[in-house]
């Protein structure tokens, strides 16, 4: 089965808080070589909303400016808004969809909403109500504008039995075009089988996660972050080893669960000279170095796409 690859361009740091950390400055000219040469055909970017704030942050800056020379933009739309007035975030949405549908393959509504840790939306109250609103207001701008754009939501695994989130979510369950998977495996706690845990944890999300929302078989799965920082004791040679097989391990899970793309996060680190395995999560260091999981990502895009 033929796969669609992306990547993060950017690099993007956080404590355990969850607390972005900042690093070097972005050079936007590196990234775009560093794409090209990748052969990625999708840039995954994010803007934050929050009503309180009054301004969105981007993450790259201008993520929409990598979506082009045949790539296309997955665009993550998180939802920080602390009150329950859900009219901006749905205006938010679908002006994101105006101004960017031209390079949009997909709008991503909330990011992580099932958890509150670093990365994740579920520490505000109406973020379950916002996805329901927002995947149909989404939705109905798209066919609208008569654009070709995929809406989805997205988790982390979910080991819960009950599945509570995603039974939560039961009224779009059917509607969205996709669901994506966030997993970072051999990052938080170590593993003797990554492929092993990898397909498992491939197939809970199809069977039970998404089971429980009601997301049918024939609605793509999409890897929608995933990668391994590195770090003391996190050797650049492991990072291109864990690369090479959960990227074989998803491909070959790709008919049986029907997933359609795999995203890689991140191009770059946030900091390189920082301890933090979450501060390195890049295929290349902060100052645009490759490490060894970028000819590896890049052999792998070739041979799989």
């Amino acid at each position: 089965m033929t796969m669609t690859f992306g990547i993060y361009a950017g690099g993007l740091g956080a404590d355990p808080e969850g607390n972005a950390i900042p690093g070097p400055p972005e050079d936007p000219e590196r990234t775009a070589e560093l794409l090209d040469e990748l052969g990625v055909q999708l840039v995954r970017g994010y803007v934050l909303y929050s009503d309180a704030e009054g301004a969105h942050v981007e993450a790259p800056p201008a993520p929409w400016r990598h979506a082009v020379d045949g790539r296309r933009l997955d665009l993550v739309v998180c939802f920080h808004e602390p009150g329950d007035d859900l009219r901006g975030w749905c205006e938010f949405l679908r002006r994101m969809l105006r101004t960017h549908g031209d390079r949009l393959a997909t709008l991503q509504v909330a990011e992580e909403a099932n958890h509150d840790g670093p990365g994740g939306d579920a520490g505000y109250p109406a973020v379950r109500r916002a996805i329901v609103e927002g995947v149909l207001a989404a939705r109905a701008e798209a066919d609208r504008l008569g654009i070709d754009v995929g809406i989805g939501c997205n988790s982390t695994p979910i080991f819960d039995p009950e599945q509570e989130f995603w039974s939560s979510l039961k009224e779009i369950g059917p509607v969205i075009d996709y669901a994506g998977l966030d997993f970072f495996p051999d990052v938080f706690r170590p593993l003797t089988d990554v492929p092993g845990a990898v397909e498992s944890v491939l197939r809970g999300f199809r069977e039970q996660s998404l089971a429980a929302a009601g997301v049918p078989a024939t609605t793509p799965l999409r890897i929608t972050e995933n990668g391994w920082g590195t770090g003391p004791g996190r050797t650049y040679a492991r990072q291109a080893e864990v690369v090479e097989e959960v990227v074989h391990t998803v491909a070959g899970q790709a008919a049986a669960l029907n997933i359609t793309a795999y995203e890689h996060f991140a191009l770059r680190d946030a900091d390189s000279t920082s301890p933090r395995p979450m501060s390195q999560f890049g295929l290349v260091t902060s100052d645009y170095v490759r490490k060894p999981a970028f000819d590896t990502y890049r052999r792998l895009i070739s041979e799989l796409s």
